[in-house]
């Protein structure tokens, strides 16, 4: 009989993490360098999943025993020891190695799931939460339900900031006569295997000046200033390193900007800690099409399934080890030029423009 449930190593990365936290009954933190922090760890209560609106499940962590217990709209309906999680949970990860990048199917899980209540790989969710739990805060004696973001390094790296034509920054460019724009502007994909960085090696050498002027969308713009009101200034400047200096990685860029300070600031640290800022900003609630109020819809924090199969934490209390984190493990990355309409010398009022587009992927 043909499975009916199929997924990317990604997606059955979320069902795995379901299973191998309910096996744990608790979650280890992680450092800057994504190794587990072995004395600091979150015991969990409860996992909470509602694939459709009028069916809560709640998975509860045995304290006495180790089994979970299985609760349907607050009534208890059936127990599952700790140790067949565990087995599942393992047998789940040898799958999702074994998998190929396109969908595949997962049969044993696929029937461990109909006995637990689960029928989607994923909840469905209108934000950046994956997962949501009521964990034991050591550090406060609270038992706050958290959400949780999940991020796998077992499938292909995700992105954190999308391209679309919202994370396009504009440049005003001086200098450069018609004749040497047509002639950027003629160089193409049939003409070039490296279309974008020819065309930047030619504006940045022959124009006088490549001025930032804006940030295409007015949303994403405000969305920065709320991080802070020079923000889409810095990341202009950053876009700059990318396309002009050939930098890819966002430590290396944000690296570049401190020795330039092209903003001025008066101390060493400034762009990295700005930086890390959006970063952190992008993965816990804000994206650049959509108005942001500051707060973080992964209140919880970011979960992070290693290539080993660790499930490990970056909660809100280690936001500092998070936030190297995500300098450290990200880059700058180009998207569809024709898509997101960069990349290419254009006029308005009598000035010529240059368009360049974000995008920041997970290394």
């Amino acid at each position: 009989m043909p499975s009916n449930i199929t997924g990317n190593k990604g997606e059955w990365s979320e069902m795995y993490v379901l299973l191998r936290l309910l096996a744990q009954g608790k979650i280890h933190a992680a450092d800057e360098n994504v190794q587990r922090l072995a004395d600091t760890y979150f015991p969990i209560l409860k996992i909470i999943r509602e694939e459709i609106k009028s069916k809560k499940y709640e998975y509860v962590v045995g304290q006495d025993a180790p089994k979970v217990q299985i609760h349907l709209n607050g009534e208890l309906i059936g127990e599952v020891e700790q140790q067949t999680f565990e087995e599942q949970a393992d047998h789940l990860y040898t799958q999702i190695i074994a998998g190929k990048d396109r969908a595949f199917a997962v049969e044993q899980t696929e029937d461990f799931m109909g006995q637990i209540g689960c029928t989607r790989l994923a909840a469905p969710s209108t934000d950046k939460t994956d997962i949501t739990m009521q964990i034991h805060d050591i550090q406060t004696g609270f038992a706050p339900v958290c959400g949780f973001s999940i991020k796998s390094e077992v499938g292909n790296a995700p992105t954190l900031i999308n391209a679309t034509g919202a994370t396009n920054f504009i440049y005003e460019v001086h200098g450069l006569s018609q004749e040497q724009i047509d002639s950027i502007n003629a160089i193409t994909k049939e003409t070039s295997k490296t279309m974008i960085k020819d065309r930047m090696s030619r504006i940045f050498t022959e124009a006088t000046s490549v001025n930032f002027t804006k940030v295409a969308s007015d949303t994403f713009a405000r969305n920065m200033m709320l991080i802070d009101s020079r923000l889409g200034e810095l990341v202009a400047h950053a876009l700059v390193c990318h396309y002009r200096d050939g930098l890819a990685y966002c430590k290396d860029v944000v690296d570049k900007l401190e020795q330039e300070n092209p903003m001025g600031y008066p101390n060493e640290g400034f762009y990295e800690y700005k930086f890390k800022k959006l970063l952190c900003s992008a993965a816990l609630g804000m994206t650049p099409a959509k108005n942001w109020d500051g707060i973080d819809e992964a209140n919880g924090g970011y979960i992070i399934v290693t290539s080993k199969g660790d499930v490990l934490a970056y909660h809100i209390y280690n936001r500092a080890f998070f936030e190297s984190y995500l300098l450290n493990q990200t880059k700058f990355e180009r998207g569809s030029t024709s898509r997101h309409k960069f990349a290419s010398l254009y006029q308005e009022d009598g000035k010529v423009y240059l368009n360049l587009n974000m995008q920041v992927r997970f290394k």
